[in-house]
């Protein structure tokens, strides 16, 4: 099948969109794929500000959600469309999509929100498509994420090597891979790139929506009790399996930061420096704290992966660790998510479970998502 897969995180960037063709995911855990297209398609300001604006209680009322759930299912069918055209590939050849949509509130093991219209999709580009991965999850008594995990068990084991693959989106995700032990884990670290993005806009004045390459924490140094403060947050230390959002490190956190280096007098500099220190250290402390062993490799993915400086802090924070990229080990750290969504969207119409049970803490294995037919489903089906 020639899947493509939508992503839209909680950087609130842009809808990544990878285009896979994936062969047979057997029972023995093996699966063959190619990548053949990954693009970002940003979301304008207007949009962007839309989002942000529907994810806070104070403003997110059901009028504003209704239209933009319409409205990013056509953002997403835009980017579904242009990635086929990138991969020199009619809609026709396109077998099924896969859309995560955009996180507006997440509650873990309870409830979790994701819009991004699948009818509208399905509609615009004639291609069945799977959404809504995670409730079916939290169903099941998970936490509805990470649900990543069980793909990186599939693209990323190693026969010998331990692995910690490291996602660093708006929030940073761990899932600990080792060739004898078992039981994979996975987990939200904490805060990713979502707190240094906040930074970057206030430092700015809006002009940077990320730290480009790092250049802004290069130019601060870490504030020891600053960082002290952050490092005593309780999220860090509840125990696996457990997720986070925006509902903890969103704007209200970000807020409550600013406050407090202001009042201390930490110059601006030295506050994203010491937010980029954060999420590195945060997440090493994670490994050392709710992982058996720490990994031989770490592979990061994610825009983190872009960051020089959080990846150099990780290195200074993990000594024992070979600090990577995804892409050495030959998957574009950008594309993952929506490669992972694009598989899973693969198992949900095999009638295959997607999620792991020891990641998320759900009691069983289940088959993720809602299916929304295209004009393609008779044939899909008949595939499948």
């Amino acid at each position: 099948m020639i899947i493509i897969g939508l992503m839209s995180g909680t950087s609130v960037d842009g809808i990544d969109a990878a285009v896979v063709e994936i062969g047979d995911a057997t029972e023995k855990r093996q699966l063959d794929w190619r990548l053949l297209a990954h693009i970002t398609l940003p979301h304008s300001v207007a949009v962007r500000q839309e989002i942000f604006a529907c994810m806070s209680p104070q403003t997110g009322t059901v009028d504003r959600i209704c239209a933009l759930n319409v409205a990013l299912g056509q953002a997403f069918a835009d980017a579904a469309i242009r990635a086929a055209q990138v991969a020199q590939l009619s809609l026709k050849q396109i077998d099924l999509i896969g859309s995560h949509g955009q996180t507006l509130w997440h509650i873990p093991g309870q409830a979790t929100l994701q819009i991004s219209c699948a009818a509208s999709i399905a509609e615009r580009t004639g291609i069945t498509t799977v959404s809504n991965y995670r409730a079916r999850d939290i169903a099941a008594g998970g936490q509805g994420a990470p649900l990543v995990a069980y793909v990186d068990v599939l693209l990323c084991s190693h026969p010998s090597k331990s692995r910690a693959l490291q996602n660093i989106g708006g929030i940073a995700n761990v899932t600990f891979l080792h060739p004898t032990l078992p039981t994979h884990i996975a987990f939200d670290t904490g805060p990713g790139n979502m707190l240094i993005d906040d930074a970057a806009r206030r430092i700015t004045h809006g002009e940077w929506q990320f730290d480009r390459d790092g250049a802004l924490a290069a130019q601060g140094t870490i504030n020891t009790r600053l960082l002290a403060w952050l490092m005593a947050h309780p999220y860090l230390q509840q125990h696996p399996p457990k997720t986070t959002g925006r509902e903890l490190f969103g704007a209200q956190y970000g807020e409550e930061v600013w406050q407090r280096a202001g009042a201390s007098g930490i110059q601006e500099m030295d506050v994203i420096a010491t937010l980029t220190a954060f999420t590195a250290t945060s997440i090493a402390q994670a490994y050392r704290q709710f992982l058996p062993t720490l990994p031989d490799e770490v592979v990061v993915s994610g825009g983190g992966a872009r960051n020089p400086v959080l990846m150099q802090a990780l290195r200074t924070n993990l000594p024992e660790c070979q600090v990577l990229s995804l892409d050495e080990i030959g998957i574009p750290a950008e594309a993952k998510e929506a490669l992972a969504f694009a598989i899973l969207a693969y198992l949900t119409i095999h009638q295959r479970p997607g999620n792991l049970p020891s990641a998320t803490g759900a009691t069983h294995p289940v088959v993720l998502g809602d299916i929304t037919p295209g004009d393609n489903f008779r044939g899909l089906v008949g595939m499948a």
